[in-house]
């Protein structure tokens, strides 16, 4: 191995992106001749060829060096993980199209043979879990074949991984404090970094939580909050009528409550946006205690289409695809009998609010999508949607 030509390399890459020198020195670098070029470890390990060493020209090193440090900094590794069926090609291919269009240029060369998602025609700028949902991925896994950045990029044992065990590995503690000093670094000088890069280090200082869990806390604390659920009734008398002889008077007691959803069936929601809401629906009635026949669907586009009560079916039909008016739904919602005592409303926010908040407890369900892009174009022109209320709990959910 060629540690000198290496670790210059090492070096260069540091100079170019000063941010990431922390990251890149605590990488321990393993000679392998079992590895095609460079590959890494959940353990921070970077286990290399010698002969890719030799026969690679040292800027490209120095990039290899940022591409795969990348990898553990973004923890593909950890997000490879939570999917069922793990494809190790295709999960590499998309965490290096989430790294690859904003780690070369300004020193850096991009090595031959780089994924990039222009190079694939697909969208700059996205997630790898955004890469590894578009069907176009499929059609380039035979031409990139040879990569394989190890275990640290798709989250799969290689035969060549010294495992937890082995030397030199850095524990948990190690590594989140390196991502935090990366990030301190990349906040204190953000105009200097990739617009990616600052996407990731605003996520390490406030890392997102699961939606899914954010919207059931939602609605069960909706749910529990006083004077949810609440009615006076005569069944059991109030503990205080032993001080008024010969008056009953009715307890406080709590009923199970009732939630209303409404769903945004416009044009502007998408197929898969209307299939999360329907797994939405089953989660509210989880975070309900499971009873179905307190849990009601109002369809609503510009008006409010259709009232289910869920325990009558399994199949919910959601009717629109015209304009997006959801005050129609919320005043249908409210007008159900009894009155529900939460509404949720699932939605993509493109929708003028009511005006006054509704007397119970709400809850916004907001398809997560690129909010870059603030104006939106319909029939009448060019309209800037409403900001969301402030009476409301927002929750974005990933579709």
């Amino acid at each position: 191995m060629d540690y000198q030509k290496l670790y210059a390399a090492r070096l260069h890459a540091a100079q170019a992106r000063p941010y990431l020198a922390t990251a890149l020195y605590a990488l321990h670098p393993v000679p392998s001749v079992r590895v095609p070029t460079m590959a890494v470890d959940r353990h921070w390990r970077c286990y290399i060829s010698p002969t890719f060493v030799n026969r690679t020209p040292l800027e490209e090193l120095a990039s290899v060096w940022v591409h795969e440090v990348s990898h553990l900094l973004r923890d593909h590794h950890g997000r490879s993980d939570r999917y069922a069926r793990n494809d190790r090609l295709r999960s590499n291919i998309a965490a290096d199209c989430e790294i690859n269009d904003d780690t070369y240029g300004d020193g850096l060369p991009q090595p031959r043979g780089a994924v990039t998602p222009a190079a694939m025609g697909l969208q700059p700028g996205l997630l790898m879990e955004d890469y590894l949902r578009d069907p176009r991925l499929a059609a380039y896994d035979h031409e990139s074949a040879w990569l394989d950045c190890g275990s640290g990029a798709d989250g799969l044992d290689r035969p060549w991984d010294l495992g937890p065990d082995g030397a030199d590995g850095l524990t948990p503690q190690e590594r989140d404090a390196i991502r935090f000093r990366v990030a301190e670094g990349i906040r204190g000088r953000p105009g200097t970094t990739p617009r990616g890069w600052r996407r990731w280090a605003e996520e390490a200082f406030h890392p997102p939580l699961p939606w899914r869990t954010l919207l059931g806390a939602a609605v069960r604390a909706a749910a529990s909050a006083p004077g949810a659920g609440e009615d006076y009734v005569y069944a059991r008398p109030s503990r205080r009528a032993a001080s008024l002889p010969g008056i009953v008077l009715p307890s406080l007691r709590r009923r199970p409550p009732r939630v209303a959803v409404v769903v945004d069936t416009s044009a502007s929601v998408s197929d898969a946006e209307l299939g999360s809401a329907l797994l939405e629906i089953a989660a509210i009635t989880r975070a309900v205690g499971g009873r179905r026949d307190l849990v009601t669907v109002v369809s609503c586009d510009a008006s409010a289409r259709l009232v289910v009560p869920l325990c009558q079916g399994e199949g919910i039909a959601l009717v629109g695809g015209g304009g997006t008016d959801l005050r129609a739904g919320f005043t249908r919602a409210l007008r159900t009998t009894p009155r529900p005592d939460v509404v949720v409303a699932l939605t993509d926010g493109q929708t003028p609010w009511p005006s006054q908040p509704p007397p119970c407890r709400t809850v916004i369900g907001l398809f997560r999508r690129e909010r870059a892009r603030l104006r939106f174009v319909s029939n009448e022109g060019e309209y800037e949607p409403e900001p969301l209320p402030d009476w409301a709990r927002v929750v974005e959910i990933a579709t």
